[in-house]
C-alpha cells in the first residue's frame, strides 16, 4: 500500500510540473504575440538622411530616356551596366 501512495504522489507532481510547464509556454507565446503586435502597428521610422522609397521611385518612373531606333545586340551597354563594344561618336 506504501508504494502505490509513492507513486501517486509522484504521478501528481509530475502532471503539476508538466502542466505548470504548458502553461508557461503558452503564456510567453502569447506574450510574444503581443509584442510582435504591437510593433508591427507602428510606423517605420527614417533616419536623417535616408533616401525616401515615394522619391526613389518618382525619379526612376520619370526617367527620360528615349530607346533607340536601331536595336543593339548590347543589352547590358544599354542600361549602363557595361560598356559598349564600339563608343558611339560624340558632336562637340
Amino acid at each position: 500500500m506504501k508504494i502505490m501512495v509513492r507513486d501517486s504522489i509522484q504521478t501528481m507532481q509530475r502532471v503539476k510540473v508538466g502542466v505548470i510547464g504548458l502553461a508557461s509556454v503558452l503564456l510567453m507565446i502569447g506574450l510574444a504575440a503581443t509584442i510582435f503586435g504591437i510593433v508591427s502597428r507602428e510606423k517605420p521610422g527614417t533616419a536623417v538622411g535616408a533616401p525616401k522609397a515615394d522619391v526613389a521611385a518618382n525619379l526612376t518612373a520619370s526617367n527620360g530616356a528615349v530607346p533607340s531606333a536601331a536595336p543593339t545586340s548590347e543589352p547590358l551597354a544599354e542600361i549602363g551596366v557595361a560598356p559598349a563594344a564600339s563608343p558611339t561618336p560624340t558632336k562637340p
